[in-house]
């Protein structure tokens, strides 16, 4: 079965993710031969989707976690489903384009190969993506960022997180291959957005099922000791696109 780590904290993952970058949907697109329908993939609050409403006449958003779909971002072009990436209710040939945003590494890659082969058009665009650990430009916030990431939720991370420490050159992706690229989404955030994110970890939730504490709570003094309460500090997330497409 996929796995569903981001029911439990659904809000939490609605209110504090970053977003995408329009140049990351402007380079995608331009190898798009129509722009009927597109698939998001794991869809998680329906981030991407939401963009990629912007482009198509209608667009279906997938995510096998309720939760999730029940906080989407809600466009009357959009259409979600809970549902895995392998058994969708879509029909035969029917994507233009079909993404999966910061959850491929999640995914039963063959599987979801033969079901984007089965519901994407020939010659339609596959576009997988993913977002690194986020940097800042205080290099004291960036070693706390480390210091949270690998030495207090190092251990409670799936083995999956490997292929996103990767930046996806691992992962297995069977399409024709397309020029990957690499972009960099940047945001002002306050310091309470950035403990908000890391809450928002699966790292974090297995943590507090196991010790019944937010890990966030070890860090706080530390992250406040550095970050004044109504500073704004850059923080940068780098992206890192792979592209195919779809060959019967």
């Amino acid at each position: 079965m996929p796995k569903d780590l981001f029911s439990e904290q659904s809000k939490i993952y609605a209110q504090f993710r970053p977003t995408y970058p329009q140049e990351l949907f402007d380079y995608i697109l331009q190898f798009v031969n129509d722009r009927k329908s597109a698939w998001d993939c794991a869809t998680g609050n329906g981030q991407a989707a939401t963009m990629l409403a912007d482009y198509f006449e209608k667009v279906e958003a997938s995510d096998i976690s309720e939760a999730q779909i029940n906080n989407a971002i809600k466009k009357q072009n959009i259409s979600y489903h809970v549902c895995s990436e392998e058994e969708t209710p879509f029909t035969d040939n029917y994507f233009d384009l079909i993404t999966v945003a910061q959850a491929y590494h999640w995914l039963n890659w063959k599987k979801f190969h033969d079901e984007a082969i089965r519901v994407g058009k020939q010659n339609s665009i596959i576009a997988i993506w993913m977002y690194n650990l986020l940097i800042s430009d205080d290099d004291k916030i960036n070693n706390l960022i480390k210091h949270f990431y690998r030495d207090i939720t190092g251990p409670y991370w799936d083995n999956e997180r490997k292929y996103v420490d990767d930046d996806y050159k691992t992962v297995d992706f069977n399409f024709e291959p397309l020029p990957p690229k690499i972009f960099e989404a940047g945001f002002t955030w306050n310091r309470e957005q950035l403990k908000g994110y890391f809450s928002s970890w699966s790292a974090v939730r297995k943590y507090m099922n196991e010790h019944q504490q937010n890990p966030v709570d070890l860090i706080e003094k530390d992250i406040d000791a550095v970050w004044p309460l109504n500073e704004e500090k850059q923080i940068r997330f780098p992206i890192f696109l792979r592209l195919g497409r779809i060959k019967k």
